[in-house]
């Protein structure tokens, strides 16, 4: 079997709303398998993933997360993934590693957001300046084209370089005030490397959706109790995300919510349990992107390559 190499190049026949479907419908498919370890050194993170759907196939990702590498102009995360043949275990690809992730995290919040947030959303609020929020301008435009966008970031350089680069695509704009920004948005995406949070839910109004990425360890966190108690609570896998992402972990052990809060994962999209119930309701949804979604991601990725 020759093994695809594949790059960037792929994304010119690669869509946002098609990758959305091809992960719902992989929750169709038979529950994945999945291992995360992790290992830590101060700040530093190294992340393996491993993920195995029958009739998909497997995947093997590696992720290293060195937040210091931005005072030196690297990239913050690195690493590698391996698709492997479901029938045989032979290697069948070897994707981009921020091929995947850029469009796995981004695809995962628009999946949840194309369920939860209201069809009538037209503004967009965006917390964070880095490489996902960049990914998630371009994937929200795609499912919602008439939105407005505005950007907040910790440093208002970093918003303002977000704007300049999709002025003319979509309208952006830098928000100069984050709780002002919360108020005026229909769904607020929320990419940062916060530790505590950002997000306060006495911002938030009802009706909105809350989109949160950033927090992928024990330690980190971007909104608030009052928000997940305002929420309906949302999470694309109990497996990875209840257990170890200190979004929900330190609010669970607090007591602040319980397990039964959450509502549900993508495992209930067949069932119709994934799902906004009332125009006026608040719903909150935790991105953890476990492996079994880099699966899904590379396996559409390779569909589409392939043609």
């Amino acid at each position: 079997m020759s093994v695809e190499i594949i790059g960037f190049d792929a994304e010119a026949r690669m869509d946002w709303i098609a990758l959305t479907d091809a992960l719902a419908a992989g929750h169709e498919m038979p529950r994945a398998e999945i291992t995360d370890g992790f290992l830590y050194r101060g700040d530093d993170t190294l992340l393996n993933r491993a993920a195995w759907i029958d009739g998909m196939g497997i995947a093997v990702k590696s992720a290293t997360i060195f937040p210091g590498n931005a005072d030196a102009g690297k990239p913050t995360i690195n690493g590698g993934m391996c698709l492997y043949a479901d029938g045989t275990g032979e290697l069948e690809a070897v994707v981009d590693f921020h091929l995947v992730t850029k469009w796995k995290t981004a695809g995962d919040s628009l999946l949840a957001a194309r369920r939860l947030a209201r069809p009538d959303s037209r503004r967009i609020l965006v917390v964070g300046a880095g490489t996902v929020a960049r990914s998630l301008v371009d994937a929200y435009s795609a499912a919602f084209p008439d939105a407005e966008f505005t950007v907040w970031n910790r440093t208002p350089a970093g918003a303002e370089a977000v704007a300049a680069e999709f002025a003319g695509r979509v309208g952006i704009a830098v928000a100069p005030d984050l709780e002002a920004a919360v108020a005026e948005a229909d769904i607020i995406t929320c990419a940062t490397m916060a530790k505590q949070p950002v997000i306060r839910g006495a911002w938030l109004r009802p009706g909105q959706h809350l989109d949160l990425i950033g927090a992928f360890r024990p330690d980190m966190r971007e909104a608030d109790d009052t928000a997940l108690q305002r929420a309906r609570i949302f999470v694309d896998s109990r497996d990875t995300t209840i257990g170890h992402i200190g979004e929900l972990k330190i609010p669970l052990a607090a007591g602040a919510i319980s397990e039964a809060d959450i509502q549900a994962d993508y495992y209930d999209l067949p069932g119709g349990g994934f799902a906004r119930q009332d125009a006026g309701e608040i719903t909150l949804f935790k991105n953890g992107g476990g492996a079994h979604l880099d699966l899904m991601t590379g396996r559409y990725v390779l569909d589409a390559w392939r043609g």
